[in-house]
């Protein structure tokens, strides 16, 4: 085992060498073969490219070099192309912190039983006079650069639970193609984080139709892992167990405190009052829909 792997239980490093094909005695030549590809892309600037940063990538699929680098490229190239986005990308700028503290994410303390941690939306809870989705979405990339870190969730990776209960077909008419387009390329195509499910619950039919429109812009891999419980909740227990979740999902625990996450990140800082104003970003949203339209959009080719 190389200090790379120090943060690994046994289980886990079994883990990775199974199923990602993790070699401890390769794992030097491996980031290095990815970091030699870098000088393919002089059109990206690499911010980051230490052994392991690189590595994270190389977990996320599964030791193959070059879609290892490919991921690599595309996350910066992704905060390249969004520079708006990524400018103060802390938890106190105002919007994300309104986010946070509404529970986009919420992060479940317990794992699920594969090792992977939880993250749920509860999709009402969007106060769209105080925040955008842009917010959102910069919420949610903050919060999985902090917990990707953890060298054990760059294996096991992620859960996402999404309630769709009391989520308005006015709330809906916000999530457009492009800004659905923005958060699959920036989580799907753009993120070193392994995804081994999304689960919709409660969703009413215009969520099914806003699936139908972004569907064929998934990954294959990313559609098979999509589960459309509706109100089943019984179909996703047989998935996660009741144990770990809470009563709005059916679970055995408490209702979940939408500020738990929040206080994690922001501290001391929790409490303190911000002024914010969501037009602060319509002008970043609009030149998104305007690059991101349906005609410029292309349809995801893996």
């Amino acid at each position: 085992m190389t200090h790379l792997q120090a943060g690994l239980s046994p289980e886990t490093l079994e883990k990775a060498k199974v199923e990602l094909k993790e070699n401890p005695d390769t794992l030097h030549q491996d980031i290095q073969e990815v970091r030699d590809m870098i000088i393919t892309r002089p059109d990206i600037g690499f911010l980051r490219t230490d052994d392991a940063f690189i590595l994270r990538f190389l977990r996320a699929r599964k030791f193959n070099h070059f879609e290892a680098f490919r991921l690599l490229a595309q996350y910066f190239e992704y905060r390249q192309q969004n520079l708006d986005m990524f400018k103060n990308l802390k938890a106190t700028d105002p919007g994300i912190k309104q986010a946070l503290k509404d529970g986009f994410p919420g992060v479940l303390s317990n794992l699920d039983r594969y090792g992977r941690k939880i993250l749920v939306l509860f999709a009402a809870n969007w106060d769209q006079s105080r925040y955008t989705f842009v917010d959102i979405l910069r919420a949610i990339l903050l919060s999985l650069e902090a917990m990707i870190e953890d060298p054990e969730l760059q294996v096991n990776g992620f859960v996402l639970i999404i309630d769709w209960s009391n989520f308005t077909f006015k709330q809906a008419s916000k999530l457009t193609p492009s800004m659905l387009r923005l958060a699959i390329e920036g989580l799907q195509d753009s993120f070193p984080a392994r995804f081994g499910g999304i689960h919709f619950v409660n969703q009413p039919w215009y969520i099914h139709a806003l699936y139908t429109v972004i569907r064929p812009f998934l990954k294959d891999k990313t559609r098979k892992r999509i589960f459309m419980h509706g109100n089943n909740l019984n179909s996703l227990h047989q998935l996660i167990l009741p144990e770990i979740l809470p009563s709005e999902l059916g679970g055995m625990l408490p209702p979940y405190d939408m500020g738990t996450w929040a206080r994690t990140l922001l501290d001391h800082a929790y409490d303190e009052e911000t002024d914010y104003c969501p037009e602060s970003y319509t002008l970043s949203v609009k030149d998104l829909e305007k690059d991101l339209s349906p005609k410029t959009m292309k349809r995801s080719v893996t």
